[in-house]
């Protein structure tokens, strides 16, 4: 989900500028090293296989998605990793909005909408989500003016 938000606000908390490096993966680990910490979220880019978010963990590097994917696939790529230096306040935020999701799974991939009331119903087929369409809304509908702090604009 914090991959999700952080393309959502245009926004990954790196460094502007970085120096393209020969990485190595293999057996999920990066050579060469770069300085991260335990917990610490860095961005791959310039991969063909492991472009993403990840968390740095002594014992594994994963996603945040927790998919059987969610570890680094083995490779060899020049491209970039840069640690991220995302707020404590978002990663609280992120938490929400994945409970949110969580909760709210049933009417998000529902194509149905209805509705109830003394004892009349209907349903609708839903349209394009919240934001002015007719469908269900969305976490980036009910989390947007939160996470509008962090947003920048699209380069």
């Amino acid at each position: 989900m914090l991959q999700e938000i952080m393309e959502y606000i245009h926004n990954y908390f790196v460094p502007i500028s970085a120096k393209e490096v020969t990485y190595t993966i293999s057996g999920g680990a990066i050579s060469p090293a770069f300085d991260a910490e335990e917990g610490d979220r860095f961005l791959v880019c310039g991969s063909r296989r492991n472009d993403g978010v990840y968390t740095f963990h002594a014992n594994g590097i994963k996603n945040d998605d927790d998919t059987e994917a969610a570890g680094l696939r083995d490779e060899t790529f020049a491209g970039t990793i840069r640690v991220c230096s995302v707020p404590p306040a978002l990663l609280t935020l992120s938490g929400e909005i994945s409970q949110w999701v969580e909760s709210n799974s049933a009417q998000l991939n529902s194509p149905m909408q209805s509705e109830s009331f003394n004892g009349y119903s209907y349903t609708l087929k839903s349209g394009n989500g919240g934001s002015g369409g007719s469908g269900p809304l969305t976490w980036r509908d009910q989390f947007g003016k939160s996470l509008e702090r962090w947003r920048r604009p699209f380069v």
